[in-house]
């Protein structure tokens, strides 16, 4: 391979090596049908270069070598030559390509979390907001985008006034930003796909076009100098305050694979640019990328508390189609929390369950119990039930609302993420079948931080 890299001499030596194997070859194959006369001039031939390749001869002998080994070839009528390099290298690609098929469908599969609902155990895309006139140079993004996978998103305002957002109204109490679904390319070859948010800046659109697992909302909050989680109820504060005042157009914008008519409310975010300048600058940083083990579990049954790989298929559930209704068909990572009998239940904070007034679905802090015992196995779930560093504690919501018990049924699993509040998890869409398991995460690879490593 790449023989354009060698040495003249290297090559011819590796030359003489092909020849010589062809000739190994074409003698024990055809022995039987050679005369006396032509055996023994292939074998003479074969052993004059065998003995200039082990005096070392220079590159000039061994070519006169290798001529006299071609004619006896041809005399035998074996008329074989060597694989050039550029057949070589072929070979070389599609063995490797067979490799490497065989063991991402039998051993390791290659996974990027993408979103945030195992976080802070393993990172989804995140980003880090770029201050105008703070931006790194040329050499500095190349080096982000080895180290991170990290890319510039940014959208320039068309003029100069105040910012506006384009948000649509789900009822009067509920407000955010909407985002019009594209397909797109991803490295200019792959399939991906995006969401275009629309601003407005004294009448004229700008547009920023985001991977579509990616929340936006992060971003605009940290801008903003907002707590997260709570841009849904600034815009819905800014539409009051504008009330009879606050502008709205109808767009075309696309979802669940169909477009369709909007109503659009221009909400303002109380920022003011000139033109020309970033209305938002941010990096995305790609998402943890991991190897899977796929071999373990056909040898061993999981265990409650590992990282755990599944495909979504033949979850059938409201909560696990898209938004034209169609079954997704994933590969979702959470963390095992339920084997098949097993009871699980989340217990509100202080032990105040729902009916007695202590505690809403959907409220954090929660803590995770199975079969009657708090829950053990990971670092992650003591992080949870003490509510730790980043971890947030478990929610009550859907199959695990606080005073609720799920048991899991024969052949079946439950899974949650570590990020509770954030996370699209059995609680929504019910229990894993057995068939469905893929493996359990088995190194981080990439992107080069500290969760560089063995996978939690």
């Amino acid at each position: 391979m790449f023989d354009f890299l060698r040495s003249e001499e290297k090559k011819m030596r590796r030359h003489a090596a092909n020849w010589l194997e062809v000739a190994d070859r074409v003698y024990k194959f055809r022995r039987d049908q050679l005369t006396g006369t032509q055996g023994q001039q292939l074998v003479a031939a074969a052993g004059e270069l065998k003995l200039r390749l082990k005096e070392r001869a220079d590159a000039s002998k061994l070519k006169l070598a290798i001529e006299r080994l071609e004619v006896a070839l041809r005399d035998v009528g074996g008329r074989h030559y060597p694989a050039s390099s550029l057949v070589e290298n072929v070979e070389f690609f599609l063995v490797a390509a067979i490799v490497i098929l065989g063991l991402r469908a039998y051993f390791v599969q290659p996974f990027k979390i993408p979103t945030n609902s195992m976080w802070p155990s393993y990172y989804g895309m995140t980003h880090e907001l770029i201050e105008e006139g703070k931006e790194p140079g040329a050499l500095g993004r190349l080096g982000r985008l080895l180290a991170f996978g990290a890319t510039n998103y940014s959208v320039t305002a068309p003029a100069s006034g105040e910012v506006l957002a384009g948000v649509v109204a789900y009822d009067s109490n509920y407000v955010r930003m909407i985002g019009s679904e594209k397909t797109g390319r991803s490295l200019l070859l792959f399939p991906s796909a995006h969401k275009e948010y629309t601003f407005m800046v004294n009448g004229s659109p700008a547009k920023l076009e985001v991977p579509a697992d990616f929340d936006l909302d992060r971003v605009l909050e940290e801008k903003l100098g907002l707590k997260r989680g709570t841009l849904g109820d600034y815009l819905l504060r800014q539409a009051r305050t504008m009330g009879a005042k606050l502008e709205s157009s109808a767009m075309t914008v696309r979802l669940g694979g169909r477009s369709r008519e909007a109503r659009v409310y221009w909400v303002p975010l109380n920022r003011t640019v000139q033109a020309g300048a970033k209305i938002l600058s941010f990096d995305i940083l790609t998402g943890d990328l991991l190897f899977v083990d796929r071999i373990t579990y056909n040898f061993a049954p999981p265990k409650v508390g590992q990282g755990f790989v599944f495909k979504t298929e033949n979850i059938h559930s409201p909560s696990m189609e898209d938004a034209a209704g169609n079954q997704i068909q994933q590969y979702y990572i959470k963390r095992l929390v339920g084997l098949p009998g097993d009871k699980l239940e989340v217990r509100a904070p202080n032990g105040a369950y729902n009916r007695d007034g202590g505690a809403r679905a959907g409220d954090t802090g929660g803590q995770l119990f199975r079969n009657g015992a708090p829950i053990t196995g990971a670092e992650a779930f003591a992080a949870n039930a003490k509510r730790l560093g980043k971890f947030p504690g478990y929610t009550g919501i859907g199959l695990l609302e606080f005073g609720r018990v799920a048991e899991v049924p024969a052949h079946s699993f439950m899974a949650l993420g570590d990020n509770s509040p954030a996370s699209l998890d059995s609680r929504y869409w019910g229990f894993i079948p057995e068939k469905d398991v893929v493996g359990k995460p088995l190194f981080i690879y990439y992107p080069l931080t500290s969760r560089w490593g063995i996978a939690p």
